[in-house]
């Protein structure tokens, strides 16, 4: 220990994005972020994040001053690179309203009106998400699901901003330092969410989170933060061990009270069904972590006929905010990942305070040998 903080704490990630403990809170899409979870771990000495993929620009912008007002520390905005295929023309309208035509049952159901579902409105697009972000400058811009090209990252490196890129395998963790990214985020395929796979299918990058560690480690001279399945300090000393030099933590900060998840997917996460999950493209037509529930199984028969990403994501989004509006855990995205059954209801502060307390013991046990 020097200066009074534990040596574990000092490492090559805290050194690069200035915060105090190597714990970054996984960034969530979807309407999941949010500023009082983000600004509450960086103040709490980790890496608040805030995932902004569905964001207009100008939403962007605010977001990003919002932050600044609430923390005065280093904090995060997450944006999803698009797969060249889905940068593709679009599906057309009559495409689409077969799409739509799957989802009805389940709209009808709920007595949801299913006007417009066949004429969705379009997502942000990317580049011009990503011309805002770099304008508003936050301190870190994380990615997944891809590389941005060299112009992004050249100009992020020109305005002071640091760059983290999300592998999962190896070979896409060597294609992040090549690029020039600051650090990278080994994603096992324990956690929950969206799959960030990008250069082989997801089936043939599900690497867990404890076997991926230290290959990334191995491979790379960049920082690497753990990501998947670790929820708690045990989880923190076993990364660090493995070659880790820092954590991200999803769903245990997602099950907090200060997150944007809807009073139903909290329960669901802090609740015996956690422990089991599955990967499923019926909410967003990405392949995602998530806990089972009756629309999961309900569309596996027909998972592979689904829209692409991100225009399922956009016809599901009446269904599931007026599920979780309503308390129906069968028609929510519960995005899980595998170590959810080790969370329990709590404030990020208190969850922060916890995990390095508990990395502190579980590193003590390893030094002094103890069971």
């Amino acid at each position: 220990m020097t200066d009074g903080k534990p040596s574990w704490t000092r490492s090559r990630l805290t050194g690069l994005l200035g915060i105090e403990v190597p714990i970054v809170q996984g960034p969530f899409g979807g309407g999941l972020s949010s500023v009082a979870l983000a600004s509450a771990v960086s103040e709490g000495g980790g890496l608040g994040s805030y995932g902004g993929h569905i964001l207009t620009p100008d939403a962007i912008g605010a977001l990003v001053d919002e932050l600044r007002r609430t923390t005065t520390r280093p904090f995060a905005v997450n944006l999803w690179v698009p797969h060249p295929d889905e940068a593709a023309v679009p599906p057309d309208r009559d495409r689409t309203a077969h799409y739509a035509g799957l989802l009805r049952p389940w709209f009808e159901e709920l007595g949801l009106p299913a006007d417009g579902l066949d004429d969705p409105p379009p997502a942000p697009d990317f580049a011009e998400q990503i011309d805002a972000l770099l304008a508003a400058e936050p301190p870190v811009i994380s990615f997944v699901m891809g590389i941005p090209d060299s112009r992004v990252l050249d100009e992020a490196r020109r305005r002071g901003i640091r760059t983290v890129g999300t592998a999962t395998t190896v070979e896409e963790a060597l294609a992040i330092e090549a690029a020039g990214m600051d650090a990278v985020v080994a994603s096992g395929s324990d956690a929950g969410g969206h799959r960030g796979s990008f250069l082989r299918p997801v089936n043939e990058s599900l690497v867990g989170t404890f076997s991926l560690v230290p290959q990334v480690a191995q491979a790379v001279s960049i920082p690497v933060v753990a990501a998947g399945g670790i929820a708690d300090g045990r989880g923190i000393a076993a990364a660090l061990t493995l070659g880790a030099d820092g954590v991200q933590i999803g769903t245990g900060f997602l099950a907090t009270e200060e997150s944007g998840a809807s009073a139903v997917h909290r329960a669901a996460l802090n609740g015996p069904d956690a422990r089991t999950t599955v990967l499923t493209r019926a909410f967003s037509g990405r392949l995602a972590r998530a806990i089972p529930n009756r629309f999961t199984r309900e569309t596996l028969a027909h998972e592979n006929e689904l829209a692409p990403y991100p225009l399922q994501y956009t016809l599901t989004r009446p269904l599931r905010t007026a599920a979780a509006a309503h308390g129906l855990t069968d028609y929510v995205n519960l995005w899980s990942g595998q170590a959810a059954a080790l969370t329990r209801p709590r404030s990020a502060h208190a969850y922060l305070d916890e995990l390095i307390t508990g990395t502190e013991t579980a590193l003590n046990h390893v030094t002094l040998g103890r069971p």
